[in-house]
């Protein structure tokens, strides 16, 4: 007979504060990534890990210790850990002989594989080789913003494919002064400078991926019917009445609709001379008959 597992309930604030947080939610926080070194890294992946460390904090958990983890052949302790921290997202740091300065970046559904491709790193030059401050900015994935401030953009992440190739580059935002309001724009590389050649991957199936996003239905937009927008934004809408007689329609009695008395005195004679032309032609002529 197999064992049934118990559903503990938690007996303090902050156990149920901790699953309220891996609850889902219908709009998602920040995601959760974490950092992994393997059992043999080298020194030029592991900096390109801590710099996008730096720069995804404070939604970033880096794993002090090296972990024997090849995620191509078994994921089951990644999983293990994403269950742990609530964390949806992994990179790994490797190295070997076939594969140098190895990057393996990957994502979890549901606390399983969804997908992940791995990434041999080419052309990097540090935020340590750049001569500005060091920044925190998060990057990727932030809390949905209805309203910008031009002042509050200061970090820019650009990323290139090319060919087989994906291009990153990091860039700060520096506002000048011009002959307009706005201001002009100029960028200052900042760094991390990497070229990322796509090595492996593994894709989710057609079936998981559309299952994973999937949206709420609460957060579906509903199709308003019989309304539609012009170019210059204004909002039509077209209203279905049924047919009416306009005889029947009581009306609002002003003053200044009523008939003067003229009025009405041409209208009473010529009713009454409708009257007489109908009254005439109902009478027949009538003939004496011939003998």
């Amino acid at each position: 007979m197999t064992v049934m597992q118990r559903v503990v309930k938690p007996t303090t604030q902050k156990g149920k504060r901790a699953i309220l947080r891996k609850e889902p939610k219908l709009i998602e926080e920040a995601k959760q990534i974490l950092c992994f070194k393997g059992k043999n890294s080298s020194q030029i992946v592991v900096d390109f890990m801590k710099d996008l460390y730096d720069l995804k904090k404070p939604d970033a958990h880096m794993m002090r210790k090296k972990n024997d983890i090849l995620p191509f052949e078994d994921v089951t302790l990644l999983e293990k850990f994403s269950v742990k921290y609530n964390a949806p997202l992994f990179m790994i740091a490797l190295h070997n002989k076939k594969r140098p300065h190895n990057l393996i970046m990957g994502r979890m559904y549901e606390h399983t594989l969804l997908d992940m491709a791995e990434f041999g790193i080419e052309n990097y030059k540090g935020l340590q080789d750049f001569k500005v401050p060091k920044i925190s900015e998060d990057m990727f994935q932030r809390e949905p913003a209805e309203n910008i401030r031009l002042q509050g953009l200061e970090h820019v992440l650009s990323f290139t494919a090319v060919e087989n190739k994906i291009l990153l580059r990091s860039y700060r935002i520096l506002l000048k002064k011009s002959d307009c309001r706005i201001p002009r724009i100029e960028l200052e590389e900042i760094g991390p400078r990497v070229d990322l050649t796509c090595r492996r991957t593994k894709l989710a199936s057609n079936d998981l991926f559309k299952l994973a996003c999937k949206k709420p239905k609460e957060l579906k937009i509903k199709k308003k019917k019989n309304m539609s927008k012009n170019k210059l934004g204004t909002t039509f809408g077209r209203i279905h009445v049924g047919a009416q007689n306009l005889n029947s329609i009581q009306t609002r009695k002003m003053k200044g609709l009523k008939k003067t008395m003229a009025e009405k005195k041409a209208e009473m004679k010529r009713k009454n001379v409708d009257n007489n032309d109908n009254s005439s032609k109902k009478l027949k002529p009538t003939t004496d008959s011939a003998d």
